[in-house]
C-alpha cells in the first residue's frame, strides 16, 4: 500500500472527518499507513473496531496503524495498549492537519476534550461518493442522556459559523456534489454558542439562500424537543430541503425516556410527526430506538414498539442496550441480555414490515432520484431504487417512475432527465 487507508466506523460525521484526515494525510504525504476512525456508542461498535484493527495488522505487517475516533478519545491507553497499534491521536487531533506531519512524534496525543471551545468546517472538495457529502454544522453535546457516552468523546456543543457552512457547501456544489447532508452530534442544538445565537432553522435558510445551485440537502439525526418555527417553516415551503427526518427517539414510554434524561415525551414525538406529514405529505421518518433499556418492562417496551406506527416510522436504527462505562444507565438494574436481545429482534421486524407496506405503497409513483452509482440511487424519501435500462453519472438527477419492490428497495424505469 502507499497511500493511506481510512477505516471507518459510526456516524456521518465521522465520515465528514474521515475525508478531513484523508485530505491532511495527503498533504503531509502520509504513506503506507491505515486509519481506524472508531465509534464508541456501543460496545459492538468497539469490539468491531478492535476487530478492525487486527484484520488490517493481518493484512498490511509492515504498515502504521493509527487509532482515533471516539472510543480513542474516552480510553485511548486501552488502544495504545493493543500490540497491532502505532499511534492514537484524539479527536481534535485528528482534524488538525500539524498530527498528520508528526505522526511518528508521539505515540499517543489525545486531548481533553472538555476543553475544546470551538469548531471549525474543513474545505473539502468532494468525497468518493461524487452523489453526496456529509459537512459538520455542529459537534460534541451539552445534554447528559444516562446512557450516551458521547459527550466524553466529543465534548459540548460547539457550532461552525453560518459563513463557513456556506463556503464548504459551495465549494462541494461547484465540484459536483448532488446532495449535502448537515451532521452534527446535536444539529438541532445549532448556534446557542454563537453570535446572535442562530437557531438551525435560519442557518439552513441562510444556506439555501446562498447556495442557490444546490439541489438537495438532507439533516442527519434531529431532536424532536428543540424544533424551532424556522425548521417548521422550511420543511412546508422548501422543496430542495428533502422530505426524510431521522429522529432521535431513543424509547416511546415516558417513564423511561425520563430514566434516560430525554428531554421529549412520547406525545412530543408523535405530535411532531404528525405536524411534519401535515406540513409535507410525502415525509418519511427514521429514527434511533433503543431495546432493552434498564428497568424497561414489558409494557414499557410495548410503548416503544408501538411508536413504529403511531409516528409512521419507516426507517429504524435498533440499538441493543450495552452499557456504557461511567454511564449513570450502567449502574440501573440490567436486563437479561436474552431479552434484550428478543426486544431489538421484534423492533427490527416491526420496522422491515414498515419499510415493505411503505415500499409498496411507492409502486406507481413518480420520484426524483439521485443516481449514486450508474445504476443505483436513493429517492428524496432515502429509499435505495435500482435503476434499470440507463447508466447514470453519479450525482445526476432522474425523474423515475418505480415499477416494483422486493421490500427493501425499489426498482424504476428513467422517465426523464431532472437535472
Amino acid at each position: 500500500m502507499s497511500a493511506p487507508e481510512i477505516i471507518t466506523f459510526g456516524c456521518r460525521l465521522n465520515a465528514y472527518e474521515s475525508e478531513v484526515m484523508r485530505k491532511h494525510a495527503a498533504e503531509a504525504g502520509v504513506a503506507d499507513t491505515v486509519i481506524v476512525n472508531t465509534c464508541a456508542v456501543t460496545a459492538e461498535a468497539e469490539r468491531q473496531a478492535r476487530q478492525a484493527i487486527r484484520r488490517a495488522r493481518r493484512k498490511n505487517p509492515q504498515a502504521r496503524i493509527v487509532v482515533t475516533g471516539c472510543a480513542a478519545q474516552i480510553d485511548p491507553n486501552a488502544y495504545a495498549g493493543m500490540a497491532e497499534v502505532d499511534a492514537v491521536i484524539g479527536n481534535t487531533e485528528k482534524l488538525d492537519a500539524r498530527s498528520f506531519e508528526t505522526l511518528g512524534d508521539a505515540p499517543v496525543r489525545v486531548n481533553d476534550i472538555m476543553s475544546a471551545t470551538k469548531t471549525g468546517t474543513h474545505l473539502i472538495e468532494g468525497f468518493d461518493d461524487r452523489a453526496r457529502a456529509f459537512i459538520q454544522v455542529q459537534n460534541g453535546c451539552d445534554h447528559r442522556c444516562t446512557f450516551c457516552i458521547i459527550p466524553f468523546g466529543r465534548g459540548n456543543s460547539r457550532s461552525v459559523p453560518i459563513g463557513a457552512i456556506v463556503d464548504q457547501v459551495r465549494t462541494l456544489v461547484d465540484h459536483g456534489i448532488g446532495e449535502i447532508v448537515l451532521s452534527g452530534v446535536d444539529i438541532t442544538s445549532y448556534g446557542a454558542d454563537l453570535p446572535g445565537q442562530p437557531r438551525v432553522g435560519q442557518m439552513i435558510r441562510r444556506l439555501l439562500a446562498n447556495v442557490p445551485d444546490l439541489p438537495r440537502l438532507r439533516l442527519s439525526s434531529i431532536d424532536v424537543a428543540e424544533i424551532d418555527d424556522d425548521l417548521l417553516h422550511l420543511i412546508a415551503d422548501e422543496p430542495r430541503l428533502m422530505p426524510h427526518l431521522h429522529l432521535s427517539l431513543q424509547a416511546g414510554d415516558d417513564l423511561i425516556l425520563k430514566r434516560m434524561k430525554r428531554r421529549h415525551t412520547r406525545q412530543q414525538a408523535i405530535e411532531f410527526c404528525d405536524k411534519a406529514r401535515q406540513l409535507r405529505p410525502d415525509m418519511v421518518f427514521g429514527a434511533d430506538i433503543i431495546a432493552g433499556f434498564p428497568t424497561e418492562t414489558d409494557a414499557m417496551f410495548e410503548q416503544s414498539l408501538g411508536l413504529v406506527d403511531e409516528c409512521g416510522l419507516t426507517h429504524l436504527h435498533v440499538f441493543p442496550y450495552s452499557p456504557r462505562p461511567e454511564t449513570p444507565a450502567a449502574r440501573m438494574p440490567q436486563l437479561d441480555r436474552v431479552v434484550i436481545k428478543e426486544r431489538a429482534g421484534r423492533l427490527r421486524e416491526a420496522g422491515d414490515g414498515a419499510l415493505a407496506a411503505f415500499l409498496e405503497c411507492e409502486v406507481g409513483k413518480t420520484r426524483s432520484v439521485l443516481a449514486e452509482t450508474p445504476e443505483r440511487g436513493r429517492t428524496e424519501q432515502f429509499v435505495p431504487v435500482a435503476l434499470s435500462s440507463h447508466s447514470f453519472e453519479p450525482g445526476t438527477i432522474v425523474d423515475v417512475r418505480i415499477e416494483d419492490t422486493d421490500g427493501t428497495h425499489l426498482r424504476g424505469a428513467l422517465l426523464r432527465n431532472a437535472a
